[in-house]
């Protein structure tokens, strides 16, 4: 346990973020797998929507710092190329 009032305070500020960080990283996940979960149902539009929520999401989070930018970068790229892949035959 810490002893310096400033690091019982860090602990107290990093807890808040962590919980904070918890629920924005859940909110992601679940972005990304409908957009997943559209682009596998094989409909385009409802796809695209769903893909350009989670982009958004993804971007917001990492300007936020909650995860990298390259992280989120690499996310997005994954989910539009498995977009790509899924509607240019069609």
């Amino acid at each position: 346990m810490a002893n310096l009032k400033s690091s019982k305070k860090d602990i107290v500020r990093s807890r808040k973020r962590r919980v904070r960080n918890l629920s924005t990283r859940s909110r992601l996940k679940t972005a990304v797998g409908k957009a997943r979960t559209a682009i596998t149902a094989g409909d385009p539009i409802v796809a695209a929507e769903m893909a350009r929520q989670a982009s958004r999401l993804l971007d917001k989070a990492a300007s936020k710092g909650i995860i990298h930018k390259r992280q989120a970068d690499r996310r997005k790229s994954r989910l539009a190329r498995q977009q790509g892949k899924a509607f240019s035959a069609t």
